[in-house]
């Protein structure tokens, strides 16, 4: 469970660092990249505690399944709060298909 909540918490870092900018087009670059640099370097120290102690609860192609699985989560929710993306059918069913690739384990 501590890997399932680290790889959420780096996940949700890492899409406000690469996808939170495109909601505020005015600001100046520089602004963007050191406020995208500033929430990925908690991105990273999540990243590396996850990795660390995933080693003996995971295998290697069980930890990327399920990191994709988290990584579409986190960032339907980024892309639902910040821009009102709706959802879409097809999208529900590529999902689940990936969230039962975890289940398999």
């Amino acid at each position: 469970m501590k890997t399932i909540l680290l790889l959420t918490m780096s996940n949700a870092f890492v899409s406000l660092a690469w996808y939170a900018h495109l909601k505020f087009k005015d600001s100046p670059i520089w602004i963007v990249i050191l406020e995208s640099w500033g929430i990925a370097f908690f991105y990273v120290s999540f990243r590396s505690r996850r990795t660390a102690s995933a080693r003996t609860e995971w295998s290697v192609p069980e930890l990327k399944v399920l990191q994709g699985c988290i990584t579409l989560a986190v960032f339907t929710i980024v892309a639902y709060f910040l821009f009102r993306t709706p959802r879409k059918w097809n999208i529900c069913v590529a999902y689940a298909l990936r969230v039962g690739t975890v289940f398999s384990r």
